[in-house]
């Protein structure tokens, strides 16, 4: 049995991907191993290991096995909409310490593969000066906000991970994540330290009671709208792929407009007969336009993004309404 030990397990994005696994692997062959701080009903319904680990412990790890294990998919870190008091430290001990330690880990059981979702804040000075965020961009962080020592730490990571694949062998697979969309009980979360609905959860709402929405700034701006499903099979590719090292943006590599994501919205989530109207704000701040260039991982990972805009909407839909996230948690 090869056993893929899965860190953050018990986050949003961690729920979604171990689902997909265990859907998608085979369970005569792969043994999957959920580590967090907060063991759910979800690991326990579904027979999934368990191990309680805070990654800036080293000491916690020798709860983990020692054999077999094929590869490590580090989810863990901080991030900035979880902050609710700026703590720099926090940004290091976690991501980039607590990365050290799993590759230390990692070094010592002899496993061989690790798989890391990077933030697309490593591109942040490109933003506003390029459309299409592609591999070929060299690093530029943004030195200033609340991100920027994020995104420090995130880039430290993955100058570790680099180091322990040429000094030892193991490979990684950095995945650059924009926002990922999904369906999740928890609706919260921080902007500079305050407590905000996030907006597209807001708007959905707000769509679904038939009440106005505002649609800010220029409507034919628009982002990469890539749904967490299509990111957790971006990374089971990640899993078997026979490559040795790569880095992915993770996105649909097409943009949804802001009058588009609206108006999808309204479509998939207003009730009939009382649709939800559009108010122009043209006056109010834009959304940042970006598109993810995927091109490395259709060539080398066989990915073809699954959702499109209104095929994520509606199952977001209906992960809403069968209420299991809230159940297993």
């Amino acid at each position: 049995m090869k056993t893929i030990l899965i860190f953050g397990a018990s986050g949003n994005v961690g729920l979604y991907l171990v689902d997909y696994l265990r859907e998608h692997l085979n369970p005569q062959e792969y043994r999957l191993a959920a580590i967090g701080r907060k063991n759910i009903a979800f690991f326990r319904k579904n027979d999934i290991d368990f191990f309680k680990v805070d990654i800036q412990r080293p000491e916690d790890f020798s709860v983990l096995p020692v054999n077999d294990v094929y590869a490590v998919i580090h989810l863990a870190n901080m991030l900035p909409a979880r902050m609710k008091d700026y703590d720099p430290y926090l940004y290091l001990n976690v991501n980039t310490i607590g990365t050290l330690n799993i590759l230390e880990y990692m070094r010592k059981v002899k496993a061989r593969r690790i798989l890391f979702t990077q933030t697309y804040a490593d591109l942040g000075g490109h933003f506003g000066r390029e459309l299409v965020l592609s591999n070929s961009l060299p690093r530029k962080l943004n030195y200033h906000g609340d991100h920027a020592v994020y995104a420090i730490s995130k880039c430290a990571a993955v100058e570790l991970m680099e180091h322990y694949h040429q000094e030892y062998g193991i490979d990684n697979y950095v995945f650059r994540l924009p926002n990922i969309y999904m369906y999740s009980p928890e609706k919260y979360y921080y902007v500079d330290g305050v407590k905000t609905l996030v907006s597209y959860r807001y708007m959905i709402e707000r769509a679904m009671r038939g009440e106005p929405i505002e649609m800010w700034g220029n409507p034919d701006l628009g982002r990469d709208i890539v749904y967490v499903k299509d990111l957790c099979q971006m990374m089971y590719l990640g899993l078997l792929c026979k490559r040795n090292t790569g880095t992915y943006n993770v996105g649909t590599g097409k943009m949804t407009t802001m009058r588009e994501q609206i108006e999808g919205m309204i479509e998939v989530f207003s009730p009939v007969g009382k649709k939800s109207q559009i108010i122009p704000k043209p006056e109010k701040r834009n959304s940042m336009s970006y598109v993810m260039d995927i091109k490395e991982a259709r060539e080398e990972l066989g990915y073809v993004p699954k959702y499109d805009y209104i095929s994520y909407l509606k199952d977001y839909q209906l992960e809403m309404q069968s209420k299991r996230w809230e159940v297993i948690r």
